[in-house]
């Protein structure tokens, strides 16, 4: 007979630095490859408004509000009637945001890079608006590493 197969443990791993990097590569490369492959395509390069400027930054803020009480919350959820998905959505949240932030920052990035030693009347201005764009982006891969530092149960075998 064979035994019925073991259910998974349902640990979840702190986000590497290699994946980050990885990610933050690929963002970096494709940002660069946007800016030609646009003029090539509609014969001009994109525009970076304000707004795109800002929302990675602002993005960043959903994981870095949900940090100060994760560990409070996380803490008295076996007692208080909280849902059961409540302890599992924090350390998602931060998984999925980390990549994305880095993802973004490198996207910007690359774009920007692309706009160094441009003489067009913009050129200044998209540099310095994906700059922010690639701060916030940054911003929000480290808000999501403290929420997940911060969902961490102590006691647990983290690798860190």
């Amino acid at each position: 007979m064979t035994q019925p197969p073991v259910p998974p443990e349902g640990h979840l791993r702190p986000t590497t630095g290699a994946s980050l990097a990885v990610a933050a590569v690929i963002g970096l490369f494709a940002g660069w490859l946007l800016r030609p492959a646009m003029v090539r395509l509609t014969g001009t390069a994109p525009f970076v408004t304000r707004v795109q400027a800002l929302a990675p930054g602002l993005r960043g803020r959903g994981p870095g509000l949900c940090r100060p009480g994760t560990r409070g919350r996380r803490s008295g959820c076996g007692t208080s009637g909280c849902p059961t998905t409540a302890p599992s959505t924090a350390p998602v949240l931060a998984r999925a945001c980390a990549p994305v932030g880095a993802l973004a920052a490198g996207g910007y990035a690359g774009y920007a890079v692309t706009r160094l030693g441009d003489a067009s009347e913009l050129a200044d201005q998209r540099l310095l608006r994906c700059a922010v764009a690639a701060i916030g982006g940054l911003l929000m891969m480290l808000a999501s590493l403290a929420l997940e530092r911060a969902c961490r149960v102590p006691g647990e075998d983290n690798g860190a």
